[in-house]
């Protein structure tokens, strides 16, 4: 029996997608629900299982942009013997036995007894070699290793174009050819509709919206502090690392809570303020950015945030978000120091009106009453649509923040003061 695999729709107002990879081999055999291929749209990347177990057949190419609902491979189904492929040149093994004669007990130990010579046998960089070194890795479990590997199609095409390159006849080391002739090349390739929409969503901004950036420094030292006297309690309790993002994430939600048109995004001719606060997480996944959502973030515990970020991140990484996941954020967070930034202006995630950018915290000297001191210290940038948000607002929002990560306990009681909160003033 023959099932074809059809292109499932990823989201409403989607007609195309982009097969982005096949995760078989094409006449392989598959099990019912394994990952079979990627398909990328202008919003997420979802994965395309089998529906039954059987031998697959390909009917389109990775990297085809094909209609939702078209047939991209058919199943035979069946049980029996698991083909193997040869593409390479190599028959499928059989159930008989080979006419080599089989060795005796004490042939396999003299085998397995003879010592391999790999000495200097693999070509390694001595950054390479060191940790080899480091990691006591020999080159023949190296070898061993990597001999268990199938070669496939590509590995053999590329050494039928490159053997010649590494040829030693000139003096030259094997790879020397082989890294020229590398560097003089180029690759092209077509944009993935995730990548694509992107493009066109960041030009929009900054075509669209009159978009503003203010600035401004945190001493992270009191939070530094926490997290070193706290994170091991915390670990263990609630089985998660206490990060920097959940503290800003709160404390950003305590800020909206004050500045309510920081929360708000423009419909037409309308201003539309949401009453909660569902914090969008810039994460950098394999295919690009993408940013998934924490719900109702202003009523979540530091730990819960953690927790849910967590969770988003790890599906980020494995291309396993779903669209209600990344859609229907009020602000955005963004942290660029993660990568080495010092300080950037980062790029409203429309339609939200406001993003705040996070950087690398550097020592740096601050005047501490009236006495210089070195501080951790990080920069922080909120961008913002300054056709709803008034310079006034969004400098006030930033300071509010800066003000309750400098004052932790602050977030503890809302954005009053401790001895405000004590006394209902």
């Amino acid at each position: 029996m023959t099932i074809e695999i059809k292109v499932p729709s990823p989201g409403e107002s989607i007609t195309e997608v982009l097969l982005a990879s096949w995760l078989v081999e094409n006449n392989s055999y598959v099990e019912q629900n394994q990952d079979i291929a990627e398909i990328d749209s202008d919003k997420a990347t979802l994965s395309v299982s089998a529906p039954v177990a059987g031998t697959i057949h390909f009917t389109v190419e990775a990297g085809e942009t094909v209609e939702v609902g078209k047939v991209i491979a058919s199943i035979e189904a069946g049980e029996g013997v698991k083909p193997v492929s040869s593409d390479i040149g190599i028959p499928a093994t059989s159930g008989t036995k080979t006419s080599e004669p089989e060795k005796t007990d004490t042939q396999k130990k003299q085998v397995a007894e003879e010592p391999i010579n790999l000495t200097n046998q693999l070509h390694t960089s001595p950054l390479a070699r060191k940790l080899m070194e480091a990691e006591n890795i020999s080159e023949a479990e190296l070898m061993a290793f990597f001999s268990h590997f199938r070669l496939g199609t590509k590995d053999i095409a590329f050494f039928k174009d490159n053997r010649n390159t590494v040829s030693n006849t000139s003096g030259q080391k094997p790879t020397d050819n082989l890294v020229s002739a590398a560097n003089r090349g180029s690759d092209r390739k077509k944009m993935t509709p995730l990548r694509k929409k992107l493009s066109e969503r960041l030009v929009s901004v900054k075509n669209e919206t009159a978009m503003l950036t203010t600035f401004n420094e945190v001493n992270m030292t009191p939070i530094m502090e926490i997290r070193k006297k706290y994170k091991d309690i915390f670990k263990e309790k609630h089985n998660v690392n206490l990060g920097f993002m959940s503290f800003f994430t709160k404390a950003v939600t305590e800020a909206l809570q004050l500045f309510p048109q920081v929360n708000s995004q423009i419909d037409g001719d309308e201003i539309v303020s949401y009453q909660y606060a569902d914090i969008s997480i810039a994460v950098s996944g394999p295919k690009g950015l993408v940013v998934p959502v924490i719900r109702n973030a202003e009523r979540l515990s530091l730990a819960e945030i953690e927790l849910t970020i967590k969770g988003l991140a790890a599906k980020a990484r494995d291309n396993k978000l779903s669209l209600d996941e990344m859609t229907g954020g009020t602000f955005t967070i963004t942290n660029g120091g993660v990568f080495g930034s010092m300080l950037s202006t980062p790029i409203i995630n429309p339609p939200q009106s406001a993003i705040l950018g996070m950087h690398n915290i550097v020592e740096r000297p601050i005047a501490v009453n009236g006495k210089v001191e070195i501080h951790p210290i990080m920069f922080v940038a909120l961008s913002y649509d300054h056709r709803i948000i008034d310079g006034r607002e969004s400098v006030s929002f930033l300071v509010k923040v800066k003000e309750m990560l400098e004052n932790p306990a602050k977030m503890l009681f809302g954005s009053k003061d401790p001895v405000e909160k004590l006394l209902e003033l």
